[in-house]
């Protein structure tokens, strides 16, 4: 009979063969950080999608419209801008190789800044259902791609970027 184990005995072997998190530089975070940003921010682009596609264009629902619209340009902004004047930075002085793809993600904020301006004004311009759908139709496949590629080039990078900063200045506040 192979004799049992206390409960104390297992945690300690759990405790022993994983690394306290005091263990694990916080830059490992930064990986999860930038995916729990998409994550959110792709959750924001649905709800505004489904505000669209189940509303007619009333008087009284253009304001929640609006609403959901400049909400998800805001926070996607927001997340841009963070990246552009934190996160790039301390990439680009990190690791000069990631410099052609740094370039390249700022490349996709400019576009994607300009097609949240196109959504943002026709929300303003109380744009019908249809046209604020194809509007976010058209940004979520760009934004989609964007974060695919983002994700791909840069998380083995962020697993060892060395960066102080709050998650919410370099992912922006959402």
């Amino acid at each position: 009979m192979v004799p049992r184990r206390s409960n104390w005995a297992v945690i300690h072997e759990g405790l022993c063969r994983h690394p306290r998190v005091s263990d694990i530089p916080r830059l490992v975070a930064w990986r999860w950080e930038l995916r729990e940003a998409h994550r959110r921010l792709r959750l924001a682009l649905q709800m505004a999608q489904d505000a669209v596609r189940h509303e007619t264009a009333l008087p009284d629902v253009s304001r929640d419209l609006l609403l959901f619209c400049h909400g998800f340009c805001v926070s996607l902004e927001g997340h841009h801008r963070g990246e552009d004047a934190s996160l790039f930075p301390a990439l680009a002085s990190q690791y000069p190789e990631a410099t052609r793809v740094v370039g390249l993600l700022r490349q996709d904020h400019a576009m994607i800044s300009t097609l949240l301006s196109q959504l943002d004004a026709a929300a303003q311009a109380n744009a019908s259902p249809a046209v604020l759908a194809r509007h976010l139709e058209g940004l979520a496949a760009i934004m989609e791609s964007h974060f695919r590629f983002e994700e791909r080039e840069l998380e083995p990078l962020l697993d060892e970027l060395e960066l102080d900063a709050d998650p919410s200045t370099v992912f922006g506040p959402l």
